[in-house]
Formats: C-alpha cells, structure tokens, sequence
C-alpha cells in the first residue's frame, strides 16, 4: 500500500513530540501531524467542545441498511454519498451510484453515545468520498435512534458486531470493504478487533485509523472522575444512558441493579451496575482490563494510524501505550501535544478546518 511506516514522510514533526529520525527518550521516533491549534481555540477543552459545536453536515446523502444479529437483534449501517446542493438528496455530479457501489468501502465507527449521523461522521464521509472511497457508518446497539430489541447495549470492547458489519459489507460490495476509521470508543473496538484478528484482518482491511482513543479504559474513567470539566463530560454521557436504562427498564434482566445506574453520578459506577454485568463481565474492573485497546496493539498486522492529542482530556498522556507503540511497526503514531478529544480544529471561526477527519482520509485514500 505504500505507507512505509515510521518514515514515510506522513504528517510533519513536531518539536519536542518526536519526528523523523528523533527520539524521544528510549522511544522510536513518534510521526506527528503538522497541527498546531489557533488562537481562538488553544486550551484542550476549547478544542473538544469546539469540536461538537463547530462541525457541520456537509452536505451527504445517507441509505440505511438493517443487519439482523444472530441473537435476535439488529445493527444500522448508513452507505454515504454526496448530495447536489441544488437538487437535496441527489448525487452529486461526478459520483454516481455506480460509481460509489465499485469504490473501495470504509467502515467509520463513532464514539461513545453517538451515532453514524454525528457531525464528525459525516465529515469523515465527506473527505472521504472526495478521494474516491466508499463510506458507510456503523450504528452500535440502541444507537441509531431505534432502541435495539435486547436487554444488552453496546462496550467499548464489543467487536462482534463490527465482524458482523465487516462480513456483511464485504459479500455485497464488489470494491471490497478496503478501510476503517474508529472515533474514541469506536476507535477502541478497532483497535481491539485488529489485534484479537492478528494476520487473519488483513483479509480484509488494508489500512486502518484510529483517533483519540481511551486505550486504557480504567485510566480513562477515573480521569472523568476528577475537576470541574471532568464532571461536565461525564454528565453529558450519562444523561443518554440513564435514557436508555430507563427505556428498557421492563426488559432488564434480574441481577442487574438499574437503581444504581439511573443514581451513578460517574462511569464506573454505571459500568459497574449494568455495562460489565450485562454484557458478562464480573465488575467495571474485568470490563477495562479487557476491554482496553493497549493490551491488543502488539498483535495488529494491519498499517494502523494513530491520531491522538497529548492533552486530551479523556486520557493523560502518560496513559498513551508509547511503548506497545514503539514495538510495532504497522502502527503509525501521530501524536500532537494539542488537539483535545476529538477536536483538531484549524481554521478561523468563519470557517473551521477539521485536521483529524481530512488526515484520516488521505492515509487510507
């Protein structure tokens, strides 16, 4: 494919972040894209809600497709094009049906209570058909706006249903399904699926990318536990999962304790009430040792890009697995000190510019 690895001359260096041919201590050279955030948006939190407030549908037309689960459920997958602003709902001239359904296909997967309609997604779709390829978005469990029929929601560790999409993308698309890209949660359940597949994933997948991923998910949560902002993030998830506790609370199984999920004032205090019992893990503890990404970098043998901002405020820099990191050659850090969580916005206020969505796509395109 041509990636080339840790010199490839991908993304720029970044003093004092590591570059072509530096170290960092006793760590190979880390490849770090050429952001650098402006001024209107320096600190990491500006840059994570920025994130979420800044970002615009650019203009895609989306078909959803229903996968039937062997347990009786079901996933959403969204198959992307562009739409001709003129005419809604159109393709845009230059990128027939046809032409999408030859493509090779991506595979984007959202983060922690989104969706594959959130702004970042469609962003991604967008960047992506510019360079020829074929996006389509997969909805995790009770996520794409219909409460799924189980008991069971979606982890960060549940890759099931992602071999599920894979296969299924992959016995109707004649491109092949050629790529994928995982934001945050979605990012850690690549990562893992990559690593448990070991040889056998490039069967299917060439390349990969993975942004702003809590690769150590007990690290992860007790970070949400602390400060004001902390707070704030942890409160916004939880808001939507107490929603879909309470929207099945005649479905849940006895044994797991709803009460203590609908009163959880922190992640794992939720995980530990309905995650990890539900989805048959002992405690929040079992379900982050699992579940994390870093236990599974060493095994992946597919060329892995890694968008990860220093200052993220889900993850302490510490916690990034700068040594698994190191050990692997498929795995292509780009690791910048600023960024936030999902945010990577260059631009001026008029108009923003989205450096993890663009960067994503021209590595897999």
């Amino acid at each position: 494919m041509g990636f080339g690895g840790r010199d490839s001359g991908f993304g720029e260096q970044t003093p004092g972040v590591g570059g072509r041919g530096e170290r960092v201590g006793n760590l190979p050279a880390v490849v770090a894209p050429h952001f650098d955030p402006p001024w209107w948006l320096r600190s990491r939190h500006a840059q994570t809600i920025g994130g979420k407030f800044l970002r615009r549908d650019p203009g895609i037309s989306l078909r959803r497709e229903r996968i039937e689960t062997p347990d009786g459920d079901f996933i959403d997958l969204d198959f992307a094009a562009p739409t001709d602003p003129a005419r809604p709902g159109s393709p845009a001239p230059g990128a027939g049906a046809s032409d999408l359904d030859r493509a090779p296909t991506v595979l984007v997967l959202h983060g922690l209570e989104g969706s594959a309609r959130r702004s970042y997604m469609l962003l991604t779709y967008w960047e992506l058909l510019r360079r020829g390829l074929r996006p389509v978005g997969l909805n995790f469990r009770s996520c794409s706006g219909e409460p799924n029929r189980l008991p069971r929601f979606y982890h960060s560790g549940d890759t099931g249903d992602l071999r599920l999409a894979l296969d299924y993308i992959a016995a109707r698309s004649p491109g092949g399904i050629r790529g994928a890209i995982g934001f945050s949660l979605g990012g850690n359940v690549l990562l893992k699926f990559l690593g448990e597949e070991g040889d056998a994933a490039r069967q299917c997948l060439d390349a990969a990318v993975a942004i702003s991923v809590p690769f150590d998910l007990a690290v992860g949560a007790d970070t949400l536990e602390r400060g004001v902002m902390g707070r704030v993030y942890t409160e916004y998830f939880l808001r939507s999962l107490r929603a879909k506790i309470r929207a099945k609370l005649s479905i849940i199984p006895p044994g797991i304790d709803a009460a203590a999920a609908l009163r959880a004032r922190t992640l794992r205090a939720f995980d530990d009430a309905v995650t990890a019992p539900i989805h048959g893990f002992n405690d929040a503890a079992e379900y982050y040792h699992l579940s994390s990404s870093a236990r599974y970098l060493e095994s992946i043998r597919v060329p892995t890009l890694l968008i990860h901002a220093e200052d993220d405020p889900f993850l302490p820099s510490a916690a990034i697995p700068r040594q698994a990191i190191a050990r692997n050659s498929n795995l292509i850090p780009a690791i910048s000190r600023r960024g936030g969580h999902v945010g990577f916005i260059r631009g001026t206020p008029r108009t923003p510019a989205f450096h993890a969505e663009s960067t994503a796509a021209q590595f897999l395109g």
